[in-house]
This record gives structure tokens, C-alpha cells and sequence, in this order.
């Protein structure tokens, strides 16, 4: 193997949906693969199902609310497989609800985990990760199409998705020069646990039933269906590559066209 198909892809919040999908990708394409979320005994099942896979995986226990947990997160990785070349900052939450009477903590735990989580992770990995110090690398922010557009009952969310997109245009320009790319996926309706979550939050809201939620959201999707994992990983899997060189700073949706800018 290349040196170059060895470099090591830190993901966040992949036991599950979106994250799990972008591992078993990039390991699928010869990357190491170190995986952190809440959960010590999903992040352990994960990397057991991962290496089975014969995908080169690790991973450990990570809140990216905490700023210990990400520096140690960062600094476990670097000490057993080297200096970062990829970051994706997939692991957030959702949150929402009538915004008058949404709570304080809600609010700010949907900013600290969605905002300054993805800028905990990122800044570890720059410099305990050493990415700033290479002529080569790629952090991916696994935004949203609510980075972008107004969600109804979703204003904390809303709010800290465009400000990640605005956090990676800004820290894409800025390294620029360095050979080091930022973007942003921004998925529309994609099949997780999240998307069931709120789903079922939404039809509490409406007094509605889960199915009829799903019914609507897929009317307005012009593809007619949710996107899956898979297909959101394949950007991340393209973002990660040499063609994709010239890409920075970018915001790109999966959304089976829902969202056209």
C-alpha cells in the first residue's frame, strides 16, 4: 500500500447513519478509519463490525461538547496511527420545537454540539492532528440542506447548520493555499435514526401519525424518495480525493433536489 492509502480519516458520531456509512467507505477505500461517539459500547460493536469488514478501524469514546473528550479523541488517534489527513465532522443533533417556547438548554445544546463541536474537532485536528503543517489534507462538514434554507420548528438546528456552513467557507478560503480543503455535505431527507427522531417529533407537533410525516416530507423531495447513507458517504468519499482538489470552501447538497442552491 501507498502511503497515501494509509492516511488516517477521523469521523464523528459513526455508529450510526451518515457517519457509519462514510467509515465503511473510506475504509473500503484503503483509509484507516477512527470513529468516535457517545456510546463506548456502539463505538466498540462498530469497530468489531468494521474490522470484520476488513476494514483497517479504532476508535474511542468522544462528546464533541466536551473539549477534554475531543483533545483526547484527536491525540489517541495521532499517538497509534500518525498525523490526520482527513476530518469528517459528522456527529450533531436535531432539535427544534415552537421557538418561543423553545428552553435554553435545548438551544444551546443544539449550538454546542452541531457549531462548536465541528470547531473543537477541527481546530484538535489542525494542530494535535498536525494537519496544518501538511501540504495535503480535507475536513468535510456534514452540514445540512437546513444550513441553507429556513426549517419550520427547527430554528436551533437551522441556526447552527448555516453557521457551519459559514465556518467552512470562511476556514476553506483560509487554507486555500495550504493544499488543505473544507467543505460542507449538506444532506436533505436521508433514512437515519436522526430522520425517525424527527419524524417523530414533527408528528407530535402536527398530531399527526410517523407514516403521514414521511408521506408529506417525501412529496417534497423531487426525487419522491429520502436519500441514503450511502449516497451521502459518496460525496465525502469524492470530496477525500485527488480529483477533488479544487473544491474548497464549498456547501454541496444530497437532497434528491429539495434544495437548488
Amino acid at each position: 500500500m501507498s502511503a497515501h492509502n494509509q492516511s488516517l480519516a477521523l469521523i464523528t458520531g459513526a455508529t450510526s447513519g451518515i457517519g457509519l456509512a462514510t467509515a465503511q467507505l473510506l475504509g473500503e477505500r484503503g483509509h484507516t478509519v477512527f470513529i468516535g461517539a457517545r456510546g463506548a459500547e456502539n463505538v466498540a460493536s462498530t469497530v468489531k463490525k468494521l474490522r470484520e469488514d476488513g476494514i483497517q478501524a479504532d476508535g474511542t469514546v468522544l462528546d464533541v461538547r466536551d473539549d477534554a473528550a475531543v483533545a483526547s479523541f484527536v491525540r489517541t488517534a495521532v499517538d497509534r496511527y500518525g498525523s490526520v489527513d482527513v476530518l469528517v465532522n459528522n456527529a450533531g443533533r436535531s432539535g427544534g420545537g415552537v421557538t418561543a417556547d423553545v428552553p435554553d438548554a435545548l438551544w444551546h445544546d443544539v449550538i454546542d454540539t452541531n457549531l462548536h463541536g465541528v470547531f473543537r474537532t477541527t481546530r484538535e485536528a489542525l494542530n494535535t492532528g498536525r494537519m496544518r503543517h501538511k501540504s495535503r489534507g480535507r475536513i468535510i462538514n456534514i452540514a445540512s440542506t437546513a444550513g441553507k434554507q429556513g426549517v419550520v420548528l427547527g430554528a436551533p438546528y437551522s441556526a447552527s447548520k448555516h453557521a457551519v456552513v459559514g465556518f467552512t467557507k470562511a476556514l476553506g478560503n483560509e487554507l486555500a493555499p495550504t493544499g488543505v480543503t473544507v467543505n460542507a455535505v449538506c444532506p436533505g431527507y436521508v433514512e437515519t435514526p436522526m430522520a425517525q427522531r424527527v419524524r417523530a417529533g414533527y408528528a407530535e407537533a402536527y398530531d399527526a401519525t410517523e407514516d403521514e410525516i414521511l408521506t408529506r416530507f417525501q412529496a417534497k423531495i423531487p426525487l419522491g424518495r429520502y436519500s441514503t447513507p450511502q449516497e451521502v458517504a459518496g460525496l465525502v468519499g469524492y470530496l477525500v480525493t485527488d480529483a477533488a482538489a479544487s473544491i474548497t470552501a464549498q456547501a454541496l447538497n444530497v437532497c434528491g433536489g429539495l434544495g437548488n442552491f
